[in-house]
């Protein structure tokens, strides 16, 4: 039995899960909330994560980088362009969320019959006690108050410290390596849960909060995507014709392998050895470039999470009331950003990142339960757009540093 269960993949489980789930609120109602118990558990398990995921996947794509001195000509353009249009990705996010606010797609309490979650008076904040916030005074603290911004901040400076050190520093990389690989496996260990926190989840939802919130999950899809195609088609596609100067068509005519597998597969490190072959052999990008700046963004360049993060954040401020300033839609843009690039390259991933950015703008967690059961279908948007980001900023540097040989740019006649 067990056999067959984990002989189905995932995603069709978590698939059934929420079909199941739905179909049992219907039927029973109120009280399908008596399982929500289920659901909290997997919520819980996805908020033990956090800590470990960000602070060893942080530290080991810093000091993946490999020296300080290539954070020059490949490694400073690169990770530019993969925080400016992680940026421009959130902020993207925010602007949909916000429309489809304006606009009332997405259900709000009253709609729903959600809680109003208290608003906590506001304490006043200077720019100087803001400034001094980020900075961890017991980095063990700030693990166990899940403080994410300055644990952000300790795991930047392990990284830049690892890389400082040299050949002294490389036992203590390989610490943090295995760490993350670890916890990549640790995280699919929890989304075993998955199909049975969903079920619970939905059941929940279906049960007590009717047909109005999974109508609101299909719009949630639907901005994903436009969110993503946006990204892939205005943003990439400005880049290499901008900033690379290349025939925007014959690029993506070189990464739809990549793509492909990317969709299909929901993950960005399985797709790593098909997007070194294309940039290599289609893009006609140096193995150097490609090796580097790609290994590196399947770590640290999430745009398409980015932009989900940013804009199912509102969802769920939406749904639960929470009334956030333009300083949290910055904090927002920050962590999205931040934790997109602690985020594992592994179908899922979004979700543990999700409660690191609920958590600091006072997003309730909950809010994992109307997304968890159709996060899937999004997520192989998402991935496919990371993919599709990690080629084109690949391009552009390798044409920056002189590392492409235009000749081997793919033609219709190639493909």
């Amino acid at each position: 039995m067990f056999r067959a269960w984990f002989a189905i993949p995932l995603w069709q489980r978590v698939v059934g899960a929420l079909v199941l789930g739905v179909i049992t609120g219907w039927l029973w109602g109120p009280d399908a909330e008596s399982i929500k118990w289920i659901g909290d558990f997997f919520i819980r398990s996805i908020k033990m994560l956090v800590v470990p995921l960000i602070f060893f996947s942080l530290v080991a794509g810093v000091a993946a980088i490999g020296d300080l001195r290539k954070l020059g000509a490949v490694g400073g353009r690169a990770m530019l362009l993969f925080l400016v249009t992680g940026q421009i990705a959130v902020w993207l996010g925010l602007a949909l969320g916000t429309l489809a606010t304006n606009f009332q797609l997405f259900p709000t309490r009253e709609t729903l019959g959600t809680p109003t979650t208290p608003t906590p008076e506001p304490n006043p904040t200077t720019a100087i006690d803001m400034i001094l916030s980020i900075v961890p005074e017991s980095p063990v603290q700030v693990m166990a108050d899940v403080a994410v911004l300055p644990l952000i901040v300790f795991s930047l400076l392990i990284g830049i410290g690892i890389l400082m050190a040299g050949k002294d520093g490389e036992p203590v990389q390989k610490i943090f390596d295995s760490g993350s690989i670890v916890m990549q496996k640790v995280t699919m260990i929890v989304m075993e849960l998955t199909p049975f926190g969903v079920f619970a989840l939905m059941a929940w939802v279906a049960g007590t909060m009717g047909w109005e919130a999974l109508k609101a999950l299909s719009w949630l899809v639907i901005f994903n995507y436009v969110g993503c195609l946006l990204i892939i088609g205005v943003m990439y596609s400005a880049m290499i014709k901008f900033l690379a100067k290349l025939p925007v068509i014959d690029f993506f005519r070189g990464i739809v392998d990549a793509m492909a597998v990317s969709y299909s597969t929901a993950s960005s490190n399985a797709t790593l050895p098909v997007t070194l072959r294309c940039a290599e052999r289609n893009l006609g990008i140096s193995n150097s470039v490609a090796s580097f700046v790609i290994s590196l963004g399947a770590t640290v360049n999430m745009n398409g999470t980015a932009m989900y993060l940013g804009l199912a954040t509102l969802f769920g401020a939406q749904i639960f009331g929470v009334d956030l300033s333009w300083g949290q839609y910055f904090l927002i843009s920050i962590l999205a950003t931040l934790g997109a690039i602690g985020a594992a390259g592994i179908p899922g991933a979004g979700l543990i990142m999700m409660a690191l950015v609920f958590g600091a703008v006072g997003v309730p967690l909950e809010t994992i339960a109307f997304v968890a059961g159709v996060d899937r279908i999004m997520d192989m948007m998402r991935t496919t757009t990371n993919v599709s980001g990690d080629a084109a900023v690949a391009t552009t540097v390798a044409v920056m540093t002189g590392e492409i040989d235009r000749a081997e740019m793919v033609s219709a006649d190639d493909v």
